[in-house]
């Protein structure tokens, strides 16, 4: 039987809390918004990693220019907190599931609010 989670699926996860811990405390930077971590995939060869995250307020653009210029010291930083023979590289990538998500939701609440109720349907019982 094939093992549920592999090695790079457990050092994504703990590089995730671990990112979401120094972001959220030592990363004091004005231009960072309110960031989320929806996310972390590591290569197999632990070389590189995508982090995926979204916004709750702030300048997704300015964000993404903050987070990667701020790669390498996040990178060393979780380095130290980490121990793996190679630290995989940071590529920061803005997650825009969440907002196309909320979309859908919106979409759907409409469409129920223009259609009326089930009842507006041809009763089978009422024949002419």
């Amino acid at each position: 039987m094939a093992k549920d989670f592999t090695r790079s699926d457990r050092v994504a996860q703990q590089m995730q809390r671990e990112l979401a811990e120094l972001i959220r405390t030592e990363l004091k930077d004005p231009r960072i918004g309110f960031v989320t971590l929806t996310g972390v995939e590591v290569t197999r060869d632990m070389s590189h990693a995508k982090v995926f995250y979204t916004l709750m307020k702030g300048d997704e653009q300015e964000t993404q220019y903050t987070l990667n210029r701020s790669a390498g010291w996040l990178r060393s930083e979780v380095s130290k907190r980490i121990k793996l023979f190679k630290m995989p590289e940071l590529h920061f990538e803005y997650d825009r599931s969440v907002e196309y998500g909320m979309s859908l939701d919106k979409l759907i609440d409409q469409a129920m609010q223009t259609t009326g109720p089930a009842d507006d349907q041809a009763d089978p019982d009422k024949a002419d």
